[in-house]
């Protein structure tokens, strides 16, 4: 199985932001010497939850500094670029690369980014389904062109042009029905961010498999998996890092997409959301839905999250892994060790 790093730019810490998004970036460049498949920034904007507003530009320097590790946007969010300018920047860092590229697209879930981008939750489901034809066409086409009703593009033929295949280099964030419906039918490989209990989304897992196979007469490729990850030899260590700053990270991923709102519920899109609200307002309330946000993701020891890793294939089949080392405002010599822990003692058990 292939196992990435994804890069969330979180600061918690305090520290200036120039100086937390180099530490995040050249963890990145660190990634291909621990041994990492490929590594991944995400697109936010605006807040202390996330603060990288351009992935191409961030993967850039990577490519400069790497040579063989894939670099995947993980994700651009459709709805606030250009599909035009998508495909350009998606060409231009791909020849950068040398073919490195994997394209990762998502569609947004926070209001407060939508409103500075002057787009509308509610509009994000065929923004997205729109753009993301426009764009897979275009990446493999180098012609760009729409008459849909949220994208007007004459027929432009984009430079430079592409210069191989993105076939099975397109991924698609999925956290709903409705996307796993849309990553099945265009033939993309999906990825989704563990948010709890996994049993719980075995269903729509299969139902990607199951129509992607329908529709295209081949195996659907392993889904990918976001995961947070402590990782550190001492228990008693874990337990006390998750307390201080796991915990953190989710009251912060609590208020950046406003779990506890009810406007998630008028979005059948966005079902994943409404159910975290839900959960948090149940029986055992914010506490149980923090434990399992906890039980969804990677925390343990070494020989811990291997064994978490083996039970968690047994419900959900062939996976890859994003993992995600720095949140909370975990400092960064911990959130280093960590990560090279958990590549010395983790990594070869995974891809084995």
């Amino acid at each position: 199985m292939r196992v990435g790093m994804h890069l969330g730019y979180q600061n918690l810490n305090g520290v200036p932001d120039a100086e937390k998004f180099m530490q995040e970036t050249k963890l990145a460049v660190e990634a291909e010497a621990m041994g990492f498949d490929y590594v991944g920034p995400v697109e936010h904007h605006f807040t202390d939850y996330a603060a990288c507003p351009d992935p191409f530009q961030m993967l850039a320097y990577v490519a400069a500094k790497t040579k063989k590790i894939k670099l995947i946007t993980a994700a651009v969010i459709l709805p606030w670029n250009n599909p035009l300018r998508v495909v350009e920047q998606a060409l231009e860092l791909d020849i950068l690369s040398e073919g490195r590229l994997v394209l990762g697209m998502g569609r947004g879930a926070a209001r407060r980014e939508f409103r500075s981008f002057g787009v509308e939750l509610k509009d994000s489901r065929e923004m997205f389904d729109e753009a993301a034809l426009i764009v897979m066409r275009g990446i493999e086409t180098g012609i760009v062109e729409s008459d849909s009703k949220w994208y007007k593009i004459p027929r432009t033929e984009v430079r430079p042009r592409p210069f191989k295949s993105f076939k099975d280099r397109t991924v698609m964030v999925s956290m709903s029905p409705s996307s796993v419906e849309v990553a099945a039918r265009y033939g993309l490989q999906t990825l989704r961010f563990s948010q709890g209990d996994w049993r719980k989304a075995i269903p729509e897992i299969n139902s990607y498999r199951e129509t992607f196979l329908k529709l295209h007469s081949r195996k659907a490729p392993p889904f990918i998996i976001s995961d947070f990850v402590l990782c550190f030899n001492d228990k008693k260590r874990v337990a006390e890092y998750c307390d201080k700053y796991f915990s953190v990270m989710f009251a912060t991923v609590a208020n950046h997409y406003e779990f506890m709102s009810d406007h998630f519920k008028e979005l059948p899109s966005y079902s994943t959301y409404a159910y975290m609200g839900d959960a948090a307002k149940a029986a055992g309330g914010p506490d149980k839905a923090y434990r399992d946000y906890i039980a969804g993701n990677m925390i343990g020891t070494p020989e811990e999250l291997v064994e978490y890793h083996r039970n968690r294939a047994s419900m959900v089949g062939d996976y890859e892994i994003l993992a995600n080392f720095s949140f909370g405002g975990l400092p960064y010599e911990a959130v280093y060790e960590q990560a090279k822990l958990f590549a010395d003692k983790v990594l070869p058990h995974l891809k084995g």
